[in-house]
């Protein structure tokens, strides 16, 4: 890594000022030497101003471009060869960065902070995630705690290769874990607890949130196993065809055009899987 600092904390922001005052005193006291890098993510309060009077390096954008694209700015900017995403509204503890530091030092390339129920935001979230992690751990083969938390510690070589995979939404997380473990970079958990937020609570949109849920779903499939989702899927399609066909073949010995239907939406899906499968053995091809 030569001269380069071997910690740096990035915390997006966008209008967390009132975070920003309790969150960057208690790392500065904790991690004097790390470089903290503060993404204000087109702020319209003080966010900067206060970042820059507790001595962290800003990078300011003129308007919102969301947090995967403030964590990816962050990443770009860093000079160290360990990575600490956190939140800039006072959730997550200075205190805790240790713990996942220290079980990177065991040898994972990426640990992440792993809230319990009390630190979902609310009960549908709660849902979701439970959700998530299940699925996930479906996918991967390995038990995954917390699959959305923003509070990581990552070895910046390794999640330098993905940058490229991270949307500028609010599912990095998702994607840097995915990526992580398709790509055979050990993984590890460490439970912490989450404070309430300093400053207003985000507002829950139920489409919005839906429609995010359903999308984040289909993005753990595709940045691992596509099969593993295309599979099951076609097989209910062609179960069901099955089905309707021996019960119209029964009640009036006819091969109809839904069991048709039902039977070619299995093949079709199917083959989709195949080739999504091939597309996600490309994203993660490594040549030299």
């Amino acid at each position: 890594m030569g001269n380069a600092t071997p910690l740096s904390i990035i915390l997006p922001a966008k209008n967390e000022a009132d975070g920003l005052r309790q969150t960057l005193p208690a790392l500065r006291s904790r991690f004097s030497d790390a470089e903290i890098i503060v993404v204000d993510d087109g702020s319209t309060d003080a966010t900067a101003v206060v970042a820059t009077e507790h001595g962290a390096r800003v990078l300011s954008s003129p308007y919102s471009m969301g947090n995967g694209a403030a964590v990816k700015r962050g990443a770009r900017a860093a000079s160290g060869g360990i990575l600490v995403f956190m939140d800039a509204d006072g959730q997550h503890g200075a205190e805790h960065v240790a713990a996942l530091l220290a079980k990177l030092d065991e040898g994972y390339d990426m640990v992440v902070g792993a809230r319990d129920a009390s630190g979902q935001a609310n009960f549908s979230r709660g849902l979701a995630n439970g959700f998530y992690n299940r699925l996930a751990s479906w996918m991967t083969g390995h038990k995954i705690l917390d699959l959305t938390s923003g509070f990581r510690a990552v070895r910046a070589d390794k999640f330098k290769e993905f940058l490229h995979l991270l949307p500028n939404g609010f599912s990095y997380p998702t994607t840097s874990t995915m990526a992580f473990f398709r790509s055979a970079y050990p993984v590890a958990y460490v439970p912490i607890p989450v404070a309430k937020r300093v400053g207003t609570n985000s507002h829950i949109r139920p489409l919005k949130d839906g429609v995010r849920f359903l999308l984040i779903i289909f993005k753990i499939a595709s940045l691992y196993s596509p099969l593993k989702l295309f599979i099951p899927t076609a097989v209910v399609f062609f179960l069901t065809g099955l089905g309707w066909y021996g019960w119209t073949f029964y009640e009036g010995g006819r091969f109809t055009n839904m069991s048709m239907l039902l039977f070619s939406a299995a093949v079709i899906v199917f083959l989709i899987g195949l080739i999504s499968e091939q597309i996600t053995n490309l994203t993660y091809r490594r040549d030299g």
